[in-house]
């Protein structure tokens, strides 16, 4: 919109609009019926053509091609590196086409691509990866993302997303910089390891103490304070969480 504005281009209303799931939009448009989306779109409406980029039908005839990119945040590249530095194994799972999706996992630092696939095979390919054994994490923002963004164990939404992303995500980010990924997996394994650490000494005092009072090995004193101990080993444990850098 704002490149038609730059060329002095009137933007006539659209009426009866439609999104079409991982093939584009239609609308009508001045008494036109205009297509915008894939070669799968025009298909269905019978229009062929062999061109690339996002294609464009008026009225049942190919009009011509835009081709869209879309540059990936700066920050992008040290998000990967850290999620590999945690052994995550970080897939790009896309609708674009290919080639540019290659291009833009080559920028990001991703080795493994599956592009050309609908909001279903996202889901789908995500269903196969949990087939493995894996849990799986998804990052997401748009329409096409909320079926997989549900099907993962955890799903990472964007706060500046579509509202039916957040809906279907787990965890939603405040701001779009994906390195936040990193720092809330890096904090939820900090919070596991003292919850294990918490339980450990819960039970050791517990175990060790309850028996030795109902034995008469130890005073009720002595086990009273016990149960003191763990409970302020638990707290004193608990607030090293602060000290975690992420």
């Amino acid at each position: 919109m704002d490149f038609a504005q730059s060329r002095g281009l009137a933007l006539p209303d659209g009426r009866d609009f439609q999104s079409v799931s991982g093939l584009g939009i239609q609308a009508r448009v001045e008494g036109h019926d205009v297509l915008a989306g894939n070669a799968a779109l025009l298909a269905q409406h019978g229009v062929k053509s062999s061109a690339e980029g996002v294609l464009v039908a008026i009225d049942g005839s190919f009009a011509g091609s835009i081709t869209i990119a879309d540059p990936i945040r700066a920050t992008t590249r040290n998000a990967v590196e850290e999620l590999k530095r945690l052994g995550i194994e970080v897939v790009l799972l896309t609708g674009d086409r290919q080639e540019p999706a290659e291009a833009m996992a080559r920028e990001a630092g991703i080795a493994k691509v599956v592009a050309e696939v609908l909001p279903g095979g996202k889901a789908a390919e995500i269903r196969r990866l949990q087939s493995e054994a894996r849990t799986v994490a998804m990052a997401g923002d748009g329409i096409n993302d909320a079926p997989a963004l549900a099907q993962a164990d955890v799903g990472f939404a964007m706060g500046s997303g579509t509202d039916v992303a957040l809906e279907a995500g787990e965890v939603t980010l405040l701001r779009n910089d994906l390195r936040a990924i990193g720092q809330a997996i890096s904090l939820s394994r900090a919070a596991w390891r003292v919850m294990k650490q918490n339980l450990f000494w819960a039970l050791g005092y517990n175990v060790i103490a309850i028996p030795a009072a109902a034995l008469g090995l130890l005073s009720p004193v002595l086990a009273s304070a016990a149960m003191a101990a763990s409970s302020v080993s638990v707290v004193t444990n608990s607030l090293r969480l602060k000290r975690v850098r992420i």
